[in-house]
């Protein structure tokens, strides 16, 4: 198409519809289209894996294992290193392709492309820093040996709304612990993950280390994978339903997995609080990628005495914000990814609505090409709306009036959720205290953005299991060997 003429190198579509990659080789092939969010058109077809290409996956993978597996730790890492240098060197390109098959704002892209990057940079190091553990029983006559093997072949399932992260982030510590892996991609944002593997290859990944499918059958493909008993590990990012019926499937073969599902994030407002850092803190808690992240600040509890200057505040910066395709330098807010998603928006924003609520800005979907939700804000929502339950994965920021610190406690923790939450005030003996009892895996106290490759990822409840980054994220794919040794 004429439309990739002006993108070149990995910004390029075409350049990654060559098919899977599975053993180092690619397959050609074709069934799934990727789209450009900003306007519906077509951006490249991608092969559409089927069960006997899931199964030659898993074969690569486990004739890659062994060698893989007994490689030493410095030169997993050396590759590791490798593999970040190229994306920070490719980091515009990167950048340019996210925008295009995602539509997030291309500030956005890059900051996305350079947090990817940092995990292959961490983990190289961390390759190297894999524990063990020496001790005496308790009576003084045997000790204790304990080990960490790689735990197998892995499957990484990652969600479409950061598809170089949320790759780096399991592709990063499953090859420093020495595992290989199949990584599925979102098929509306799959463009990016071939390009992640072709700089993978550059780096020196070994054939079968690293396989990537795209399918349009992610149930059955997964499924098999699963009730092969070479596959002993899963690790997913995506809709806590879809987690849960995972899990379930992996049960059946006993298959390890980490679980990285949805959020519900309030966003607690003190009076105390310093109002221009808060409404700071919010636009990126609200706004990054457009407000499709699991950690998206999805509830505003504001106190009473700073509320309503805090919403004059947001919805001024929301109403200045300047929508357009991602690619373009001046967009501040993307498309959401599909017309699905516009619809699930509108459907939450129109009931909230119509029990009472009031938009200071925005509050009804645009009608022009492509799939945009304009920034919204909403004031007065009941606390028991729709909105306040699910995830909204767009632009649209409901505020709710509270009163003590109890009240915001109760309401903060009124979900199934918990994976993050912010608090803003100016006495942090008071926000640690309070965060002590929010019920979420990561708390952000004056600070509008958590995620860090250092940190341990994750949350609690209905919220997933297990961690990713941090020194805990590498352990997610090991399993500790116990040697009862008398000498």
């Amino acid at each position: 198409m004429t439309f990739h003429a002006k993108f070149s190198g990995y910004a390029d579509p075409a350049l990654h519809a060559a098919g899977l990659y599975i053993g180092g080789k690619w397959q050609s092939g074709s069934g799934i289209t990727v789209l450009d969010p900003s306007t519906g058109n077509l951006l490249a077809e991608v092969a559409d894996a089927s069960i006997e290409d899931a199964q030659r996956a898993v074969d690569a993978a486990d004739a890659a294992a062994a060698g893989w597996r007994a490689t030493p730790a410095r030169q997993r890492s050396e590759i590791l290193r490798r593999w970040y240098q190229l994306m920070t060197q490719h980091a515009e390109e990167l950048a340019t392709l996210i925008a295009l098959e995602n539509g997030k704002a291309l500030a956005d892209a890059r900051g996305e492309v350079a947090y990817a990057a940092e995990f292959f940079r961490w983990y190289a190091e961390e390759a190297t820093r894999i524990p063990g553990e020496f001790r005496h029983t308790p009576s003084g006559s045997h000790n204790i040996l304990v080990d960490h093997e790689p735990i197998g072949i892995a499957v990484l399932i990652t969600p479409w709304n950061f598809p170089a992260a949320m790759a780096t982030r399991k592709i990063g510590p499953a090859l420093a612990a020495g595992c290989t892996v199949i990584l599925k991609p979102a098929s509306e944002t799959p463009l990016t993950a071939y390009a992640m593997a072709r700089l993978g290859e550059e780096a020196g990944v070994p054939p079968g280390v690293v396989n990537v499918l795209t399918t349009s059958n992610p149930g059955g493909i997964t499924n098999a994978m699963l009730a092969d008993p070479r596959v002993r590990k899963l690790s997913f990012t995506g809709s806590t339903g879809v987690g849960r019926v995972l899990l379930a499937e992996a049960a059946k073969s006993v298959v390890s997995c980490s679980m990285e599902l949805g959020g519900n994030a309030p966003f607690i407002v003190f009076d105390d609080a310093d109002l221009e850092v808060a409404l700071d803190g919010a636009m990126i808690a609200k706004m990054r990628n457009a407000g499709e992240a699991c950690t998206a600040a999805n509830r505003f509890y504001v106190q009473a005495g700073i509320h309503d200057a805090f919403v004059a505040g947001l919805t001024a910066r929301m109403k200045s914000l300047k929508l357009g395709p991602g690619y373009d330098p001046e967009t501040q807010c993307g498309p959401m990814i599909t017309q699905n998603a516009v619809r699930k928006i509108d459907r939450l924003v129109s009931e909230a609505l119509a029990a009472g609520a009031r938009a200071t800005t925005g509050g009804k979907p645009l009608t022009e090409n492509g799939y945009f939700y304009p920034p919204t804000v909403l004031e007065n929502v009941p606390v028991n709306a729709s909105i306040a339950r699910e995830e909204i994965f767009g632009p649209v920021a409901p505020v709710y009036k509270f009163e003590s610190d109890d009240e915001a406690i109760r309401l903060a923790n009124n979900t199934e959720y918990g994976l993050a939450a912010y608090i803003y005030s100016r006495d942090l003996k008071r926000a640690m205290k309070v965060g002590k009892r929010i019920e979420t895996g990561m708390l952000g106290i004056n600070r509008g953005l958590m995620s860090d490759p250092a940190a341990p990822f994750g949350g609690v409840k209905q919220s997933g299991l297990g961690r990713e980054g941090g020194v805990t994220g590498i352990l997610e794919f090991m399993e500790p060997k116990y040697f009862a040794v008398d000498y």
